[in-house]
């Protein structure tokens, strides 16, 4: 059964808060606590935990574009790094290697979560709420929500490796080469992506009477 955004306010306010990227960990930086964690030592995990986590949730809330459904893929994120630390190869940052825990356990729930028919039918509820005039005051921030709602869920029509492409690049504001890294691709196949995913949530907007001149 898949879940809907619970609070897109609050994830609203999560992304505009945090800065577009996050600096790069350079690898070796946990080496101690990793060596420890695989021991056993829960009071390593502990600090590693502590010490990625906004790292990882931001990430998270970025794709997913809902604040507390990223918490929730976080915490099974961290359940499956946990489990699998001795997999750890050390050819990366420690963060980065979470980042790509939490990237496929993202990408199963998208996977669960898509019905086609569902989705259209809100975004065709969410068009008709955003396509209004330009207020002030709460009332735009609350507009501003809602056309952030209205992206992801153009975002879940999207094929997977155009939705991330789009993520890393366009909304987490990821250099290119680390976009690429973190999905297994060229810089020029990133490109491509982002690009296609562009064209298609164009063509999209379209379609649904949406145009990019709209406030």
């Amino acid at each position: 059964m898949s879940r809907q955004p619970t609070d897109p306010a609050m994830a609203a306010a999560l992304l505009r808060a945090v800065p577009a990227s996050v600096p790069t960990e350079a690898p070796g930086r946990h080496e101690a606590l990793v060596a420890a964690a695989r021991r056993g030592d829960l009071n390593a995990w502990s600090r590693l935990y502590v010490e990625t986590f906004d790292n990882v949730l931001k990430h998270v809330c970025y794709l997913t574009g809902d604040a507390a459904l990223a918490e929730d893929l976080v915490q099974d994120a961290y359940a499956r790094a946990m489990s699998n630390i001795a997999q750890f190869d050390a050819r990366s940052s420690f963060t980065s290697w979470l980042r790509g825990i939490a990237l496929n356990v993202v990408r199963m729930h998208w996977r669960r979560a898509r019905t086609t028919d569902r989705v259209h039918d809100r975004l065709r509820t969410l068009v008709e709420v955003t396509t209004g005039g330009v207020t002030e005051g709460p009332e735009r921030v609350h507009q501003q929500d809602q056309r952030m709602r209205l992206l992801y869920e153009l975002l879940t029509t999207l094929p997977e490796n155009l939705r991330e492409a789009f993520v890393l690049r366009e909304l987490e504001g990821l250099p290119a080469d680390e976009a690429a890294s973190a999905l297994g691709i060229s810089e020029g196949n990133l490109a491509v992506r982002a690009s296609r995913a562009r064209a298609r949530i164009r063509e999209e907007l379209e379609r649904l009477g949406w145009t990019e001149h709209r406030p």
